[in-house]
């Protein structure tokens, strides 16, 4: 076996350690029972399978069924110069694969922070040795290197109307693409987790921790919208499923300024 995959967050690894270190740091969580592994070959024999579906004109949602370790959804941005699959999933098997060749050849392979790697290395040598461009803050992260690895810091245009910036947040380099052709060119922001959209599709919230509860500071909030607001948008994707359809660059405004105000305390009459 070339590589291992961490049960827990389905991030790939060269070798078994004592514990993924994804997993042991605070944003994350290891099991009661301890550190377990597993390998492409055992999730496909349990019966996992890839699914996609377009979620808009040139935007495919990914997901595998069951979902694969934390069980996010990846995207595949289509543009005529190239597609970027960003956050890929920790499953992949020959089918799914064909499946991505058959929309268009990927170009780059990003994910927005480290809890989003999955088998990111696999991907890029099952699509013919993608480059996949990892934040350099955040560098350290990667448990299976490999030459097609590319750090990256600042800003990063992989392809023509599709940009990725870092406002940090959940990890120093956190990052975001814009999709400028996207909502039928009033722009698409795929956030990841940097900015999570809430169920209620009228919000979104902003933390170090999702699983642990662990907040940010106001200031960190505050910073995190205004790097967005350098891009016009309209719709925001998140990465497990969750949308703000409309009106989105409004919504993360307002919600910075909700998640400011409940931190500096002016809602404490409230609770």
């Amino acid at each position: 076996m070339s590589f291992w995959i961490c049960a827990t967050c389905a991030v790939e690894h060269s070798e078994q350690v004592e514990v993924c270190a994804i997993c042991a740091d605070e944003r994350q969580w290891v099991p009661a029972d301890g550190q377990h592994w597993t390998t492409l070959e055992e999730l496909a024999a349990a019966g996992y399978r890839v699914n996609i579906k377009e979620v808009e004109p040139g935007l495919h949602g990914i997901t595998s069924e069951p979902g694969a370790g934390i069980g996010q959804q990846s995207m595949l941005v289509s543009t005529s110069e190239g597609n970027l699959l960003w956050d890929p999933i920790g499953y992949l098997d020959d089918e799914a694969v064909e499946a991505v060749r058959a929309l268009g050849e990927v170009k780059a392979i990003i994910a927005s922070h480290p809890h989003m790697y999955g088998v990111q290395v696999e991907w890029s040598k099952r699509l013919g040795d993608v480059p996949v461009y990892v934040s350099e803050a955040d560098a350290e992260w990667v448990a299976r290197q490999d030459p097609v690895i590319r750090t990256w810091s600042g800003t990063l245009e992989p392809l023509p109307g599709v940009t990725l910036i870092q406002p940090g947040g959940h990890f120093p380099g956190s990052a975001v693409v814009h999709w400028a052709d996207g909502a039928e060119g009033k722009g698409v922001i795929l956030a990841g987790d940097t900015v999570f959209a809430n169920p209620d599709r009228t919000s979104v919230s902003f933390m170090r921790s999702y699983p642990n509860r662990i907040p940010l500071s106001g200031a960190v909030v505050d910073r995190v919208a205004k790097a967005l607001d350098v891009f016009p948008y309209d719709r925001l994707y998140g990465n497990f499923g969750g949308a703000i359809p409309v009106d989105a660059k409004q919504v993360v405004r307002f919600s910075a300024d909700r998640h400011a105000a409940w931190v500096r305390g002016d809602f404490d009459h409230l609770t």
